[in-house]
């Protein structure tokens, strides 16, 4: 078995994960082959004092990989997701972060979890992207225009609201006066736009969620719509630029600029373990059910 490794370390907290994770992988006969600034952090923190393989980008990830295992919380499998690209190397998620929709594997159950891996009793969950393009062109979006979570628009150096008006399909919607706007998809529905009132989606819908951010019109709600929708906005607002978030990566855009939203050509395929579901994980994370007087 071939696997990419790629991290995030948290004080105090990852460690123990780090070395669990690599002492099982060691015992099966793993070959792994570890991100590079990871690494270098590991061997900083004298958490291993072996050399690995490395790698640094998307390019040297292939169909060779049985997958890639990312330790952190979901912020880091969203970094992962920019390593892997449209390479079809399933994500692992090992959850050493907080609350964790995507990263299901607990610190609890490694071993256990890390076994089914070995046998190969696991299924893949297929995850829609979202692309984006502008008018004019912006070199920072061409680098990287896809986001696993969302796209959102939100001011920039200004306490004011901004003006984003919206299409679809060429057909206008609305004109959101808000703080911004986040176009999420079914995975990035417990995220960004859970926090501001946008519904949940399970992963295999096949729709996007367009959540507005503090709305000043009070009437102007969650709207769910197909995947296959495009989506254009144009921000106007006081200041000579707004910001543009793909996941984690925010860029300054002008006014007026001409946002492009649709599907992503490509999927970002997930590792799902056995019992450890969607379902169960809203009911665990968000404490479903959960009363004192049960």
């Amino acid at each position: 078995m071939k696997i990419a490794i790629y991290g995030q370390y948290y004080q105090n907290s990852t460690e123990p994960i780090i070395k669990d994770i690599f002492s099982f992988l060691i015992k099966n006969n793993v070959e792994m082959i570890i991100e590079s600034n990871f690494l270098k952090i590991l061997f900083e923190k004298k958490i291993i004092d072996k050399k690995y393989p490395t790698f640094e980008s998307y390019t040297e990830l292939n169909s060779s990989f049985d997958m890639l295992i990312s330790i952190g919380g979901d912020g880091t499998i969203l970094r992962a997701a920019t390593l892997v690209r449209d390479s079809s190397v399933p994500i692992l998620g090992i959850n050493a972060g907080r609350l964790g929709f995507l990263a299901t594997v607990q610190k609890e159950n490694i071993a256990e979890f890390m076994q089914l891996i070995i046998d190969k009793k696991f299924s893949i969950s297929k995850r829609t992207l979202l692309s984006l393009s502008c008018s004019p062109d912006n070199e920072a979006i061409q680098d990287i225009n896809f986001a696993l979570n969302e796209i959102s628009v939100s001011r920039k150096d200004t306490t004011s609201m901004i003006t984003i008006e919206t299409y679809l399909n060429n057909e206008y919607l609305n004109s959101y006066w808000a703080d911004g706007l986040i176009i999420a998809t079914p995975t990035g529905s417990t995220g960004y736009s859970m926090s501001c009132g946008g519904p949940i989606l399970t992963p295999n819908a096949r729709c996007v969620v367009i959540t507005p951010i503090a709305p000043h019109n009070l009437n102007a709600r969650p709207l769910v719509v197909t995947d296959e929708t495009e989506i254009r906005l144009k921000v106007s607002g006081r200041d000579d630029h707004y910001l543009v978030s793909l996941d984690s990566r925010i860029i300054s855009v002008k006014n007026e600029t001409i946002l492009f939203i649709k599907k992503s050509p490509f999927e970002i395929k997930m590792v799902e373990i056995p019992n450890e579901t969607f379902l169960k994980t809203l009911r665990t994370k968000l404490f479903w059910g959960e009363d004192r007087r049960n």
